[in-house]
């Protein structure tokens, strides 16, 4: 019998983050090793839980859970969202333009299906996290990168997205705090990018999932509170900042005036319908979440956890013989990256690849992130700091055999 062939739409489609180093992990786990995975940002899996007082609100309302709900959410979560984001200073913000999803993932999906005509650009970023760009393709639309360079700190150039708009351009989406850097936007970047999409007419999609995870005094500034009427959707959620992955909640906001956006927000509502409705049950957790005083200051700052496990990253890069590093102001990743005066010939997968056969752990190269010619890797900074030296020892082992091998046919040549 013929095999069954795939969609032609997953050709370009790719998330390394689950992929093929993903399943050989999981290989040589079934052979008995001990993987220390850092591919994701999974806080359940290192020992994070979720605040106390969302569990318990979700216990407290389980009768209130067995029937199907509203398709954009519950109202009472969609209005502790709309508060929010009205205190942050969005414009024309209301329950019906919130939409609660089944995480973040669902949410952007919507979001590009209800936009995009075949052929349409949507202006991302490189290094993206990666599901912006399945997305994009999935929905017919065609990425369009713009470059967060770590010379320049990891931040874009106006200049550069602004020259990379075409008659087909329909959004600009950005991702702050950042996966995969850890760049944080200020305020003066934000303000010219929403000065672009204002001149070209181009939606704000702003992928704000870590904004309370922020370090060393790092300010986040909201984007929408930025784009006043320019028409922006923010996407937040339970997943990071209250460490709840598995509830699978999320949000976006709709701002901006609301004539150049009513029939988008109705299909945004088709969308949502089709589906039915997010989970029901984890929704209560959404207003004690945003109401309550906020858990993630204590992780974040000096002595907390992540806040230790990001000072173990920057001190072993430091000193390293063969890493640099821009600084993670934000989120829960470091994106080290290899000097090549040091290892000329790189290649991030088979670097990944021998990682994880000879040590036993699995990080995702920077190319999954759609980085040309990438000597980048990202790791999660989730798991304890003492666990997070030991892997910056296999990793420079690792390194240090590249390098040798790499300047054994040098030797050869100039003795020949």
């Amino acid at each position: 019998m013929a095999s069954i062939t795939p969609s032609a739409h997953l050709a370009n489609v790719r998330y390394e983050i689950r992929g093929a180093l993903t399943r050989r992990a999981r290989e040589l786990e079934t052979a008995g090793l001990d993987i220390i995975k850092l591919n994701i940002g999974n806080p359940g899996r290192y020992g994070f839980e979720a605040p106390a007082h969302l569990r318990a609100a979700i216990a407290s309302h389980l009768h209130d859970s067995e029937a199907y709900g509203h398709e954009q959410g519950l109202e009472i979560a969609r209005e502790a969202i709309a508060t929010q984001q009205r205190q942050r200073g969005a414009r024309g913000v209301a329950v019906e333009r919130i939409f609660i999803g089944n995480g973040v993932s669902e949410l952007i999906d919507i979001a590009l299906r209800a936009l995009l005509q075949a052929g349409d650009e949507v202006l991302l970023p490189s290094p993206d996290y990666p599901l912006w760009s399945a997305a994009t393709i999935l929905n017919g639309g065609q990425p369009r990168y713009y470059r967060c360079l770590a010379a320049h700190g990891h931040l874009p150039d106006p200049d550069e997205i602004e020259a990379l708009i075409t008659s087909r351009t329909r959004a600009l989406v950005l991702i702050n705090p950042n996966n995969p850097t850890g760049a944080v936007y200020p305020r003066a970047l934000l303000e010219q990018l929403v000065a672009i999409a204002a001149r070209h007419r181009l939606l704000l999609l702003s992928d704000e999932i870590y904004d309370e995870i922020v370090y060393d005094g790092t300010a986040f500034q909201p984007l929408a509170a930025l784009a006043g009427e320019v028409p922006c959707i923010s996407f937040g959620g339970l997943s990071k900042v209250h460490r709840a992955c598995g509830y699978r909640v999320g949000w976006m906001s709709l701002s901006g005036e609301a004539a150049r956006t009513t029939d988008y927000r109705d299909a945004l509502q088709l969308l949502a319908a089709l589906r039915l409705c997010a989970n029901v049950t984890a929704q209560w957790a959404v207003l004690p979440a945003l109401q309550d005083a906020p858990t993630i200051g204590t992780l974040t700052a000096p002595g907390g956890r992540l806040h230790e496990a990001r000072r173990s990253v920057l001190q072993a890069v430091a000193a390293s013989e063969y890493l640099d590093l821009v600084t993670p102001d934000g989120a829960l990743y470091a994106f080290p990256q290899v000097r090549a005066e040091r290892i000329a010939r790189f290649d991030d997968e088979a670097f990944a690849l021998r990682l994880l056969e000879q040590e036993s752990v699995l990080v995702v190269p920077g190319s999954s992130f759609n980085v040309p010619r990438s000597r980048h890797f990202r790791l999660t900074l989730l798991p304890p700091p003492a666990q997070l030296r030991e892997v910056f020892v296999r990793i420079e082992r690792v390194l240090a055999q590249m390098a040798h091998e790499q300047e054994q046919p040098q030797r050869a040549a100039v003795l020949a």
